[in-house]
């Protein structure tokens, strides 16, 4: 029975005493699973499927960030589980050296990583369990979904968490056993003696790391095609990463080597202590460094672009709808029943005793074309542009002079080929080509038509024509014919804005709705595509999106923020151990307490803030990147993001700022007398 009991009580005798290490451990475990459950569950619940206009959107991003966070996951817990074995390894030489085999050690780690296991996974889902309610409630909420407080268990959600975990855990502990039985007693009992071996300076491995990150950086910067930088993202990532490490190990050993050469410095106590130590351990530090820099960079990039996408969402909103009700009349002409089409609609909502308010109406035809070869070119090729390089796109727009005027309250007239024009393309000279058409001859550049219409090219380079009837036609003909089926319509847009709250919206926008669909309406414009389209509406499917994105951004941040925390912690507690007998012989050979303290303030400091300042760097040259991507979403206000980028880099400085205090004050209790 004693025999039976032993080994179990050994490994919870062993947790307990090194519960310093230990006890962040077991709670970055918990944490872990409470997560993965919690996106597990989420993933999968009927309740947010059947949210109307976002549900199915919603999980489908949840079960992305679910396997996110588990790969994540896995990575950290293999990483911090390394640390806990090499300041275990002097404790199993010694158990080696009082009789007990390797086959015995191998039970007393077995036992640890079951409770370990048992305990993550208990406390790990009840959290997860209760926090899924309040995540659901937030993610209904933001939906806009109608909210109840039963509280659901999912057992699949539990299942799943449980076996990957356990996959997770073996893994771990084969490693574990691995390194034990690798090792022989001597070695076991010297490995917390032994230091890194001084890493020689790769001059060669740093400007290969100084190169890539160079070109990762002229990728984001460069970047003008707004689709091909969700790809080029990934790429500039793994380069960021590669050039990351590479320049934490090799560059920081080369930094090291310059800064010894370097009397003024070199040769201080709060310096020579520090310098030397860092210089035996940088290869481990480098790694460790780099890592907290990448999820630095991870965390101030997810939170700053989902916090823009979220707070942004009404500027996109307003941009691709520009008034609270839309109507729209498509056909192969400018449209010859504007005035009964206007009266209809004006009856319907004196009928709904609703004032239309700042109403627009113009024709228009939006066209997609590319870049010609001569100057000021557009054309309409006749293959399709999807295999186009986006950045030789141009946007074009078309609108009749006399709906110009009536829009802007002005009084200009026009030439039979004159144009106004407002473009990104247009090189402020000469004509504009239309494929074989005559050219267009530019009377006057303006700035207003976007303003007055609809500014949704903003991620694209565009060009609007005003111009007479005539010209309308003639490049709806020219699409037509290159286009054929995929030519667009030319469209007649009646749009005004109503005061009410988003309720009565919606309630507008169904009657008007049924109106549109109505037998009478239907018969009188039946040569018409007619189409409605509501701001308020459309506005729970924005919500939609950028609310989860939102909600996604801030949970993978303070994980990624856990990971940082717990990364350097390790860090300090473990070196802080490795350097408690260094600074005890310092001391003995009359090194003061404030001498010490004045060294280990050096030590932390250099290596605590690098990646804070690498990590702000990272995020300065990703902006154009993050920038181009977040305008997919139809978010176009540059400013905004740079001011929330910039608070987000403020608010990540002081809770980092505070690890610092954190971290430092273990390392010196650890390394001094108090």
């Amino acid at each position: 029975m004693k025999k039976i009991i032993f080994y179990p009580k050994m490994a919870f005798q062993s947790i307990k005493k090194n519960k310093k290490l230990y006890i962040p451990y077991i709670i970055t475990c918990i944490s872990m699973v409470m997560m993965f459950y919690l996106l597990t569950y989420l993933s999968s619940d009927s309740f947010i499927k059947m949210v109307p206009k976002g549900g199915e959107l919603t999980q489908l991003i949840l079960k992305l960030g679910k396997w996110v966070i588990g790969v994540f996951s896995a990575l950290f817990l293999f990483y911090t589980n390394s640390f806990l074995i090499k300041h275990r390894k002097k404790e199993f030489g010694l158990y080696n050296v009082l009789g007990m085999n390797k086959q015995n050690i191998v039970q007393v780690l077995l036992y640890e990583s079951g409770f370990i296991y048992l305990i993550s996974i208990i406390s790990g889902v009840i959290l997860g369990i209760l926090v899924s309610k309040i995540s659901e409630l937030v993610l209904v909420r933001m939906l806009s979904g109608e909210i109840t407080y039963s509280l659901n268990i999912s057992f699949s959600g539990i299942n799943k968490t449980a076996i990957f975990y356990l996959v997770i855990f073996i893994l771990i502990l084969i490693k574990s056993i691995l390194q034990v039985k690798m090792s022989n007693p001597i070695e076991l009992l010297r490995s917390s003696s032994v230091g890194e071996k001084p890493v020689k300076s790769n001059w060669l491995l740093a400007l290969a790391g100084v190169i890539i990150l160079g070109i990762s950086y002229y990728l984001a910067v460069k970047i003008d095609d707004p689709i091909k930088a969700i790809s080029i993202f990934f790429i500039a990532v793994i380069m960021v990463i590669i050039a990351t490490y590479i320049l934490f190990i090799s560059g920081s050993v080369a930094l090291c080597k310059i800064l010894q050469k370097s009397k003024k410095y070199y040769y201080k106590t709060n310096h020579f202590i520090s310098l030397s130590s860092m210089a035996y351990r940088m290869k481990r530090n480098g790694a460790g460094l780099a890592s907290i820099a990448i999820m630095s960079t991870m965390i101030l990039v997810m939170l700053s672009s989902t916090s823009n996408l979220y707070i942004g969402a009404e500027d996109a909103l307003a941009s691709q709808y520009p008034r609270d009700i839309i109507f729209e009349a498509n056909i192969d002409k400018v449209f010859d029943k504007e005035k009964e089409f206007d009266n209809d609609i004006n009856q319907m909502m004196n009928q709904l005793n609703v004032k239309p308010d700042n109403i627009f109406k113009f024709n228009n035809l939006f066209v997609t074309g590319v870049k010609g070869d001569e100057e000021n070119e557009i054309l309409f090729p006749e293959k399709t542009i999807a295999g186009d390089n986006v950045s030789n796109i141009v946007l074009v727009g078309i609108i009749p002079i006399n709906d110009y005027n009536n829009l802007s309250g002005k009084n200009i007239t026009l030439g039979e080929r004159e144009v106004l024009v407002q473009s990104d393309y247009y090189s402020g000279k000469g004509n504009i080509n239309i494929g074989n058409l005559d050219d267009l001859i530019v009377k006057e550049e303006v700035d207003d038509v976007d303003k007055l219409t609809f500014s949704t090219f903003q991620m694209y380079e565009y060009t609007y024509i005003i111009g007479n009837e005539n010209i309308l036609n003639e490049i709806y003909q020219y699409e037509k014919q290159a286009y054929k089926d995929r030519a667009s319509n030319i469209a007649y847009t009646y749009g005004f804005n109503i005061n009410a709250e988003q309720d009565k919206q919606e309630e507008i926008y169904t009657k008007l709705n049924e109106f549109k669909n109505s037998n009478d309406f239907m018969s009188k414009y039946k040569d018409y595509s007619i189409t409605l389209s509501s701001k308020a509406v459309q506005r729970n499917s924005f919500m939609s999106l950028y609310g989860i994105l939102f909600f996604l951004g801030i949970l993978l941040s303070i994980i990624f923020l856990l990971g940082t925390v717990l990364i350097m912690y390790y860090k300090q507690i473990v070196e802080g151990y490795e350097d408690k007998n260094r600074f005890d012989i310092l001391q003995k050979v009359g090194m003061t307490k404030k001498e010490i303290r004045k060294s280990i303030n050096s030590q932390v400091l250099t290596v605590f803030f690098m990646p804070l300042i690498v990590a702000s760097i990272h995020t300065a040259f990703a902006f154009p990147l993050v920038r181009k991507m977040i305008m997919l979403f139809g978010v176009f206000n540059t400013p905004l993001l740079i001011t929330v980028t910039l608070i987000s880099i403020a608010i990540f400085a002081i809770f980092y700022s505070l690890i610092y205090k954190l971290t430092s004050k273990s390392y010196y209790n650890i390394v001094s007398d108090f």
